[in-house]
């Protein structure tokens, strides 16, 4: 699949900058603790879709895939590649799947997107989570065989079968979040900004009207969102063959944590009922992340009357581009989310895992584009923040990637990928707060023809920041 690359970062940049807004508007309008309900109009809707329609959303992941094709065909790069015929799909039907190597932009950002789009269209229709991901891997599928005369390749149908389930969960929570909590938004406005973050559920909900208007239930669970915007500058720098590095850049970001533990009543019975989701965008390069991770299958622990968590299988999606490299993941990890209440005014929330992913990585600004190679990817993360009452919290983030040889293509090797991010963030007043932030990210790559290669980035900024409560997402418990 080649989408036109201008093409969509316009269209993924509108998707980006409507998350951070809309949750900020929510965000703002709610001054109680994330453990209290918020009475709504659209929280009076029924909770869950009075049934399941099975046909609809093949009927749309169909229609979907035609119109891609024909938009492709008709206005994107590589034209004569939608020239889909009998003979093309036939070819492709009886071909061994493989790895194609369009842009790193389109395999690894533009398919997730694309498969969230058959995930919405599932769940909006009632199906359950599996379900979804069920279509969504068929989806995926037919793309490869239907959609496009290139042979069918492994790396898009775990990018878009498997990430864009991941992907496409979070954005469908976060749209039903804002359709039953509200935000304080008028009805037109809050289907709109939820539209814009699930656009099959906006699809659903304004075709089919009160078939499919009732809203997700939720739960109630105990969620914290961050809307920052600000400027970073480039503290340090080894590009190696990365060609341009724009020093300074500014910056949009937005985080969401839902279902943290600790929640009285709250239970972890369906896959996501605990995720993260964050994603920055940057004036160097449009994307700088797009990060989710969810729980799939686990359960609530706690250990004394001061700890509260969860564990179990966590799926996830990742892609960081910090201007020299790009790396993107689709991983399953096993780890565990908690909190600990430290003191009355301090407590320590955290997150650990360790799995294994099908990962990507290459070069930004190298001899080519499209210089970029797969592997499977062991991986780690670390989170770790403390809260000191409601004044101030310190975020710190770990990331590890090594993108082995294994079930991979390109130059042969392998890469260590390093992500470090530290930030304070001070309160000054209500939910308005400043950030000083520090990201460090490394790559060092060794190939037995061109051995090793260092590439690095350091950076510090200062952020204006929305928070969505004065006390720093701490979730109490009896």
């Amino acid at each position: 699949m080649r989408f036109a690359v201008s093409r969509l970062r316009r269209t993924c940049l509108a998707f980006v900058f409507a998350v951070p807004w809309a949750f900020a508007l929510q965000a703002y309008a709610q001054d109680g603790a994330p453990n209290e309900p918020v009475a709504d109009a659209a929280s009076a809707q029924p909770a869950e879709p009075a049934g399941k329609d099975y046909v609809l959303p093949a009927m749309e992941i169909i229609g979907f895939d035609f119109l891609l094709n024909r938009a492709n065909r008709c206005c994107g790069t590589g034209r004569d590649d939608y020239a889909v015929s009998r003979d093309s799909i036939r070819r492709n039907l009886r071909s061994s799947w493989g790895v194609d190597a369009d842009p790193f932009l389109t395999n690894q950002l533009g398919h997730p997107y694309q498969g969230s789009m058959y995930h919405g269209f599932a769940r909006s229709a009632g199906l359950s989570y599996w379900e979804a991901a069920g279509y969504t891997f068929a989806g995926s599928a037919m793309w490869e065989v239907f959609g496009e005369q290139t042979p069918p390749s492994r790396n898009d149908q775990v990018s878009s079968g498997i990430g864009g389930s991941f992907l496409g969960e979070a954005l469908y929570r976060m749209s039903s979040l804002l359709l039953e909590k509200g935000g304080g938004m008028s009805p037109f406005w809050r289907e709109t900004a939820a539209a814009v973050i699930s656009p099959a559920n906006g699809f659903n909900r304004l075709v089919m009207g009160r078939r499919l208007d009732s809203v997700f239930a939720s739960r109630n669970p105990a969620y914290y969102s961050q809307v920052q915007v600000g400027y970073m500058g480039t503290a340090r720098s080894a590009p190696g063959t990365s060609t341009v590095v724009k020093r300074n850049e500014l910056q949009a970001d937005f985080s969401l944590d839902y279902g943290m533990p600790g929640k009285d009543g709250y239970q972890y019975t369906r896959p996501f009922d605990y995720f993260s989701f964050h994603t920055t965008v940057s004036s160097a390069g449009t994307f700088e992340s797009v990060l989710t991770r969810g729980l799939l299958v686990g359960r609530d622990y706690r250990a004394g009357k001061d700890y509260r968590g969860i564990w179990g299988l966590y799926g996830s999606y990742d892609f960081i581009s910090p201007q020299t490299f790009r790396v993107s993941s689709t991983a399953l990890s096993l780890g565990t989310t908690g909190q600990w209440r430290a003191s009355e005014n301090v407590a320590v929330q955290g997150t650990v895992m360790g799995g294994l992913g099908y990962a990507a990585v290459g070069t930004i600004n190298g001899a080519s584009e499209n210089a970029y190679r797969y592997g499977v990817a062991p991986q780690a993360l670390a989170s770790l923040r403390v809260i000191f009452g409601g004044k101030s919290s310190l975020d710190i983030t770990g990331r590890e990637y090594y993108v082995s040889r294994v079930a991979g293509i390109g130059q042969g090797g392998h890469d260590n990928i390093s992500r470090a991010d530290v930030s304070y963030t001070w309160r000054v007043r209500d939910q308005h707060a400043f950030t000083l932030k520090y990201l460090w990210n490394r790559r060092h790559a060794t190939f037995a023809t061109l051995g090793d290669r260092t590439q690095s980035r350091g950076t510090i900024g200062i952020f204006y920041t929305l928070l969505g409560y004065e006390h720093f997402g701490k979730v109490d418990w009896k």
